[in-house]
């Protein structure tokens, strides 16, 4: 029988999402070398057992315990991570020695205040099945009495074989704690930083190499050709009228000084600020360009993938954010429209710069987001189009290079006249006139390759200039981004605990809500699996944790079978809703699992009365395989994170044999260590 709730239940049975947001920190925390120590293979199964993974846990401390690390404190983290998410029949038979053996070799232990206390408690707790209530009493006391680090693990990684009667005195502590610490840690800010991407580094568009030597053949030829033009007629006056001559070159060569200095400047001046404008404006004019090599996602409500690519997605981002960073006396949309050229050039350089990596847009948005900020400061100090300042020519420069050369071209003509004047007949005369009109031709055209030339250099220079400020800057922005994601970022171990709590908690309220208490329940298990759409990351080597997950609640009464699912916002830790089913002992069938490559691990629940139910476990990950990961361990891992093993072994044992296997697979009535597997 189904019960219907309000529910944002979304399990999209038999489909497939092609996008889910992922990223993978490049973090080597918990990456254990081959040669690494006893002590760095303990301290690293330490992390992975606060990070829940109790499975790899065990594995490093107890190598570091056949390598002669060994004492209290250590036994006491491997018998937590031996009893973690694990229920007494999910101990093999040399696992339930090796705990006997443990409890044996304890007694050898010098005696300290914290860690052979806390280990005693752990077997006094195990040996509580059977026993008096004054015998559970005095060992709660003793539990209570330990420090809270070590009090704390025993309560959290020994859920599944407390029994129903110490579960049932502890519950309202543990309820107690899971919500002082549900939000402890400032949660709900921190949270999505945990989902955003390590950084890629800055980088910038380098200047284009330098064209000037291009035009040095040419700058030659016509160089040579004015001197020689030049020359005849400066020589030709000199020998008409000596004094004359002089003082009319010395005034050409004055003249034309400052008609070459103040020249260049206008002259770069111009076409500078010409190229940049013409910038802007086929940027701000393109159409942004599919990236057809670029993986495309699906549309959030489902149909063919949106033909989009890296380019538009980089766009999109530049428009987010400049949006976002709007200066005071500007809406949004005028900001956009005002700022449209600018957004078009950084985009085409972002894109440009990080396109052939394949990442995704998410890891370069640190420096969009600078950037949108950085044009909003520049609108601030009236420095967002500073190119039409900088190169703005004052009118005083223009008028002394229109004086200057209207000066030459007047003395040019004079020492023309004199070098003419002194000619013994009408030929030379005539010759001399004619060498003047290629003075002037062949000066014009080396004076617009050598201004050519001139700017090629000063543009190399002030891109050169301003390549180094803005690396700088980006540099500076990249390192206070990625030291903000590692202080602001949490651990592995912030989130497993924030995760444990919500589930705490929720359980609480399904007991509430049915009016159960732990003495009605005969077995329990918690699955933990991924909430579409979500958000999902990890650190190298560690298991993914999600932006939404789906909580599902079994729970064995006498009457049945109580399954309970709700959605949980991880950054809020809000439920909206849940969905409720229950199941007679009968109704199992059989569960099955698969695994796919492209999918990843399913279970499915063949039900006698009804359609096989089936739970999405985990999706794919061997995409998202870092250098030197294995893909069995970190399926494996992601299976240990979600409560799995138990979970299955428990469905597969009612789906088996009913109430009869519950009845005998539960806590108060753990198997005997002598006993087979």
């Amino acid at each position: 029988m189904t019960e219907g709730f309000p529910s944002t239940h979304n399990e999209a049975h038999d489909s497939f999402v092609g996008f889910q947001a992922s990223d993978v920190h490049d973090s080597t925390i918990n990456i254990v070398p081959p040669d690494a120590s006893p002590q760095k293979k303990y301290e690293v199964g330490v992390r992975c057992l606060e990070e829940g993974l109790p499975g790899r846990a065990r594995e490093l401390i107890w190598d570091a315990i056949t390598h002669n690390h060994d004492g209290p404190q250590i036994r006491f983290h491997w018998t937590l991570a031996m009893l973690s998410k694990r229920a007494h029949h999910d101990l093999s038979a040399e696992e339930r020695r090796q705990l006997d053996r443990t409890r044996d070799v304890m007694q050898g232990y010098a005696e300290d205040k914290d860690w052979k206390p806390g280990l005693q408690v752990v077997f006094d707790l195990l040996a509580l099945p059977g026993k008096a209530d004054s015998e559970t009493a005095a060992v709660l006391k003793r539990l209570r009495d330990l420090a809270p680090p070590q009090r704390d693990l025993i309560v959290h990684h020994l859920d599944l074989v407390l029994t129903s009667r110490t579960k049932a005195t502890l519950w309202a502590e543990i309820c107690e704690l899971a919500k002082a610490g549900q939000f402890r840690g400032d949660r709900s800010r921190r949270v999505r930083y945990y989902f955003e991407p390590d950084p890629i580094g800055a980088r910038t568009r380098p200047p284009e190499e330098s064209t000037a030597f291009r035009y040095r053949p040419r700058l030659a030829a016509w160089t040579g050709l004015f001197v020689v033009a030049a020359g005849f007629l400066g020589i030709s006056a000199v020998i008409a009228e000596p004094l004359t001559a002089i003082v009319e070159l010395l005034i050409a060569l004055g003249t034309g000084f400052l008609a070459a200095r103040f020249g260049q400047r206008w002259w770069h001046n111009k076409h500078r600020l010409q190229a940049k404008e013409q910038e802007l404006d086929q940027a701000s004019n393109q159409e942004p360009v599919p990236d057809p090599a670029a993986p495309s996602p699906a549309p959030a409500g489902g149909g063919a993938p949106a033909a989009d690519g890296f380019t538009s997605r980089v766009r999109k981002s530049f428009e987010h954010y400049f949006g976002k960073y709007v200066p005071h006396g500007f809406d949004h949309p005028e900001w956009l429209a005002h700022t449209a050229g600018i957004r078009a050039v950084l985009a085409a350089e972002v894109a440009f710069l990080y396109r052939e990596s394949r990442i995704s847009v998410d890891r370069v948005n640190w420096l969009i987001r600078y950037l949108a900020r950085d044009a909003k400061d520049r609108h601030h100090n009236g420095a967002l189009f500073a190119h039409r300042q900088r190169y703005r020519t004052p009118v005083t420069t223009k008028l002394a290079c229109g004086l200057a050369l209207a000066v030459l071209g007047v003395t040019s003509l004079a020492i023309t006249v004199t070098a003419a004047t002194g000619s013994a007949g009408a030929f030379h005369g005539l010759l001399t006139f004619a060498v003047f009109f290629g003075t002037i031709g062949s000066g014009r055209r080396a004076a617009s390759v050598w201004l050519d030339i001139r700017s090629e250099e000063q543009r190399l220079v002030e891109e050169t200039q301003e390549y180094h400020r803005r690396m700088y800057a980006r540099e500076e922005e990249f390192q206070r981004w990625k030291e903000r994601l590692e202080a602001i970022r949490p651990s592995d171990a912030e989130m497993e605990a924030w995760l444990s709590h919500d589930k705490v908690l929720f359980t609480a309220d399904v007991l509430r809500h049915h009016q159960l208490t732990w003495y009605d329940i005969i077995a329990h298990t918690i699955l933990t699996t991924p909430a579409r759409p979500y958000r999902r990351a990890r650190r190298r080597g560690g298991p993914w944790r999600y932006s939404r997950y789906t909580l599902r609640l079994f729970l064995a009464t006498r009457n049945g079978i109580r399954e309970i699912s709700t959605e949980v916002d991880f950054a809020r830790a809000t439920r909206p809703g849940e969905q409720r089913t229950n199941y007679r002992f009968n109704a199992f069938s059989s569960v099955q699992v698969t695994e796919d490559d492209r999918i990843g691990y399913e279970m499915a629940l063949l039900l006698s009365n009804g359609p096989a139910r089936t739970i999405r476990i985990k999706d794919a990950d061997s995409h998202q395989l870092e250098p030197y990961e294995n893909a069995r361990d970190l399926s494996q891992n992601n299976l240990d994170a979600a409560g799995f093993a138990h979970t299955f072994r428990l469905l597969e044992g009612i789906a088996a044999d009913g109430k009869a296997w519950i009845e005998r697979n539960n806590a108060d009535s753990p198997p005997p260590a002598d006993s087979t597997d």
